[in-house]
């Protein structure tokens, strides 16, 4: 008889394209992980995952366990959600993921705020630029940034956010201020690479026109770490285009000037995506949510609305 633990380890085996990957998840060896796996496959005597190299596939057995664990499991979930709001307590695992950088930044402060407001809750925030949305198993509320693809998660708007080219008045001296989409191929382009996107283009669309123009370029510097493309261009390597949550200082300070004003890009909203309809969801997500959309929605990255910190 299989145990709730192994159906969590299996679930974890079957998230990830190798046994090694499952080994940093579980933060363990990949010879222990081997060793209970093949414990799991003893105790069923039916062999669940095929190997390819490195890699690893779930047979239609294999396949069968995963489905069937990630709906027991959920049942359990539940059970214990439906036994703890009998306490009147918030209880359970909040699971977050965010991107790296508005993470670190405005979502780290607020899941250590809701925990010590709810000590019998533990809460479980990922930072990654690079995240499967597909179906969003395994987190109550993810944080995105940008546009969404191939995603039926339930979209929460929690504020506006534009992206904008910016650069330093040092670079614009030296190399002039674009006037047109067409000038920015002759300058130095910085690229971020985030969320599997294809940002060696920037959409821009001119005043007066419907359609948004793509500018192709090759970047002078690119990053996966938007912080290093923002270190670049504040210290005049080129023009970058950045999310408004995360230039606002600058822009106003002057550190960095904004090419283009008048030109627009795509929305780039910052969203909460869940997966439960609203009335399967457990209390802490939803108040969780709640609290997102106080703080983040008074975009508190805009200087005219930074709070004194006395």
């Amino acid at each position: 008889m299989l145990s709730s633990e192994d159906l969590r380890f299996f679930c974890t085996v079957a998230s990830q394209p190798t046994l090694a990957a499952t080994a940093r998840v579980l933060l363990v060896t990949p010879s222990s992980v081997s060793q209970r796996l093949q414990a799991i496959e003893e105790k069923l005597g039916l062999r669940l995952l095929d190997r390819f190299g490195r890699r690893i596939t779930l047979t239609d057995e294999g396949q069968l366990l995963a489905t069937q664990a990630k709906l027991i499991l959920a049942d359990m979930d539940a059970l214990a959600e439906a036994l703890g709001k009998r306490k009147n307590d918030m209880t359970g695992c909040l699971r977050i993921l965010a991107p790296l950088g508005f993470g670190n930044a405005h979502v780290a402060p607020l899941a250590a705020r809701f925990q010590a407001a709810h000590p019998s809750l533990t809460v479980e925030l990922e930072l990654s630029d690079g995240p499967n949305l597909a179906t969003g198993d395994g987190w109550d509320i993810v944080v995105h940034i940008g546009e969404l693809r191939d995603s039926s998660l339930q979209r929460h708007v929690l504020a506006k956010n534009r992206r904008l080219l910016c650069a330093a008045p040092g670079y614009l001296e030296r190399h002039g201020t674009p006037r047109s989409i067409a000038d920015l191929r002759r300058h130095r382009c910085l690229m971020l690479r985030e969320n599997a996107q294809d940002l060696s283009q920037w959409r821009l669309r001119a005043p007066g026109q419907a359609d948004f123009e793509s500018v192709r370029f090759s970047p002078a510097l690119a990053s996966n770490d938007g912080r290093v493309v923002k270190g670049w261009a504040l210290d005049g390597y080129g023009i970058m285009q950045r999310s408004s949550w995360d230039v606002a200082k600058e822009l106003h300070s002057g550190r960095l000037v904004q090419v283009l004003p008048d030109h627009e890009a795509p929305g780039a909203d910052i969203v909460a995506l869940m997966g439960a309809q609203r009335g399967r969801r457990s209390a802490r997500t939803e108040r969780f949510l709640a609290l997102l959309k106080q703080e983040i929605g008074t975009m508190p990255w805009e200087p005219s609305k930074a709070r004194d910190p006395s």
